[in-house]
């Protein structure tokens, strides 16, 4: 659950410890590009698939390509009504007329969509779009940010156990915290609750980390052990152990703003 920027609905990359890579996200507020009436977004000015002719300059060709055609074969093409080999020739004149005719109104119409200078490739792939995104860049992750995402992990496992959403918000995304109130809530309309303890980092790596639309974000993966238990108001183990460590692996993804500030987790995935 969370989101992970433009990545949200890609997996993140295998690393030594989730080398099978994460669960997909199951809860996200981010839009699902390929579904239904939404795309994906589109950087600087490079063309999306299949959008590289121009409809005006295909009908144009078309139409006079199959004009010439036509002609030769009722036999009254270029030149006039005159039959056989002038009737080729005709086609031939109308196929070297065409292109440049062609040529000419693609230069023109090529100034006119950039303001009547440069190329089409003015800007590279990834400067910026007209609705302000900016494609993903590498981001590179030191020590003071994993120990960071380290600390997070134990203040975040705590925070749970005491039902203490203050101190989530300080530490997850709006998001986040919508989730965790959500599951918090659930468990107390069953007259339950999860208790965690004992939390103890065992490995971790970096998956990917990138910069987009003024935001860092990295998804590390994890593998930690903890306590994990759940009772009921009397006190009766419905879930877990008291005295028995689970392992889990996960994929936890956080982000900060560029100019600087705090990690926030948002989001988090089951590893494979």
């Amino acid at each position: 659950m969370g989101s992970r920027g433009s990545r949200t609905w890609s997996a993140p990359a295998p690393t030594r410890t989730s080398p099978y890579g994460a669960a997909p996200m199951e809860r996200s507020i981010a839009p699902r590009y390929g579904m239904p009436g939404q795309s994906a977004p589109r950087y600087g000015n490079a063309p999306m698939m299949g959008q590289s002719r121009h409809p005006f300059l295909t009908g144009f060709m078309g139409g006079m390509l199959g004009a010439g055609v036509f002609g030769l074969l009722s036999g009254h093409g270029f030149l006039g009504g005159v039959h056989g080999l002038f009737g080729f020739v005709g086609l031939l004149l109308q196929i070297f007329l065409a292109v440049i005719v062609i040529r000419w109104l693609f230069a023109l119409f090529t100034r006119n969509r950039n303001g009547g200078t440069g190329s089409a490739g003015a800007f590279p792939v990834g400067a910026g779009n007209s609705n302000g995104r900016t494609a993903p860049s590498t981001l590179q992750i030191g020590a003071q940010d994993y120990q960071a995402f380290q600390t997070l992990l134990l203040n975040i496992q705590a925070a749970w156990s005491q039902q203490n959403i203050p101190a989530l918000q300080g530490m997850a995304t709006p998001e986040m915290v919508s989730y965790f109130n959500q599951q918090l809530g659930a468990l107390a309309s069953r007259g339950e609750r999860n208790v965690v303890s004992d939390v103890r980092f065992l490995q971790g790596d970096l998956a990917e980390a990138w910069t987009e639309n003024g935001y860092d974000y990295a998804t590390v993966a994890i593998r930690y052990s903890l306590i994990d238990l759940t009772t009921d108001m009397t006190g009766r183990v419905v879930a877990g152990s008291s005295t028995e460590p689970v392992v889990v692996t996960e994929l936890w993804t956080f982000v900060r703003p560029s100019s600087g500030g705090a990690w926030l987790l948002s989001a988090i995935q089951q590893a494979r």
